[in-house]
């Protein structure tokens, strides 16, 4: 069984967020054999406290300290278990883990989600700049490999011609390495 989360997620504070966790079987979910535990840690070694079950059907964990804030939003069926914070709040961050067995797989599987709580958010990213940059660059890039081929073609092409007029000229003076001409078979 393989468990799917995202490693971290950023929320705002006073927002609500959904920590998603979906996992795959080979076999499809029984109800009365599937079980789901959501914990949360507010560090990584601190001791884990339940927030939900599932053992049949979703079971709230009462906490005092998330309150009727935490809403299950996934669907058992669908081998999606994710859950919604509502208003989250600045000690709502830490780690959240998701336990799933479903019968007959043997494995637990499990994800951890690391949940930072941010108090304003982080201002859009303007990339209009980047592609223009972007874009000159590769250009320039361009225009530049198109030279230095055009360039080594002209190069070879010159090359080829003086070999050709050696070539020639070897043919019409061959001599006999004293400077005579070469006679032919007689």
């Amino acid at each position: 069984m393989e468990v799917t989360a995202p490693m971290t997620i950023n929320a705002l504070n006073g927002s609500s967020v959904r920590l998603a966790c979906t996992f795959n079987s080979c076999y499809q979910v029984v109800e009365k054999q599937f079980a789901l535990n959501w914990t949360y840690q507010e560090c990584w070694n601190c001791s884990e406290m339940m927030l939900l079950q599932f053992k049949s059907k979703i079971i709230p964990v009462e906490q005092t300290r998330f309150g009727n804030r935490v809403k299950f939003t996934g669907n058992v069926a669908k081998y999606d278990v994710s859950f919604t914070l509502h208003n989250v709040q600045l000690d709502d961050e830490g780690f959240y883990n998701c336990f799933v067995l479903n019968p007959p797989d043997r494995n637990r599987g499990h994800a951890k989600i690391n949940l930072r709580v941010i108090t304003e958010e982080p201002p859009e990213r303007d990339s209009t700049v980047a592609v223009v940059v972007g874009a000159s660059v590769g250009g320039f890039l361009a225009v530049v490999i198109l030279a230095l081929v055009v360039v080594k073609c002209v190069r070879r092409r010159k090359q080829q011609k003086l070999n050709t007029d050696d070539q020639k000229t070897e043919e019409e003076g061959k001599t006999d390495g004293e400077g005579n001409p070469e006679e032919g078979p007689k």
